[in-house]
């Protein structure tokens, strides 16, 4: 399914320069190709504050200090962040009471954070080892498209 998820999202950002547009196209790509989600979205590394991007899903968190919740921690210590328990996770922000669980990716260019790809999911454990290297080839997609 990744290999199709990342051929599909390839296409769509092939020679489009607007990062905004890329990141809302690439987050309409993911939630209709994944089960289970029920948020799918970026946060933007804006002054070292993660800054609510482009997403399908209900309302979100608008700005989030680094190393708060997943997506702040994800962002400061710029590693994936797979988490099975949400509510288990000490500082996790509820933007949404249906989240369980969450997988978090760090987006880079040259080693800087540009955003984080945040996916949540009403269930919990929903995330695994493959949809953490499915998602890293998304983001190395995503570097250069953003």
């Amino acid at each position: 399914m990744y290999d199709e998820l990342a051929a599909a999202l390839e296409a769509l950002v092939a020679g489009e320069p607007d990062g905004i547009a890329n990141m809302a196209n690439a987050a309409g790509l993911i939630w209709e190709t994944l089960p289970d989600l029920n948020w799918t979205g970026f946060y933007r590394n804006l002054g070292e504050e993660l800054v609510l991007g482009p997403f399908q899903g209900r309302p979100a968190c608008i700005r989030i200090p680094f190393g708060r919740g997943v997506c702040g921690v994800a962002a400061a210590t710029l590693e994936l962040q797979r988490i099975d328990d949400v509510h288990a996770f000490d500082g996790h922000i509820a933007c949404d009471s249906a989240s369980e669980s969450e997988l978090v990716v760090p987006i880079l260019r040259d080693g800087k954070l540009l955003a984080v790809l945040d996916l949540d999911s009403p269930r919990k454990a929903r995330f695994t080892e493959a949809d953490e290297a499915g998602c890293r080839r998304l983001a190395a997609i995503l570097a250069a498209a953003i």
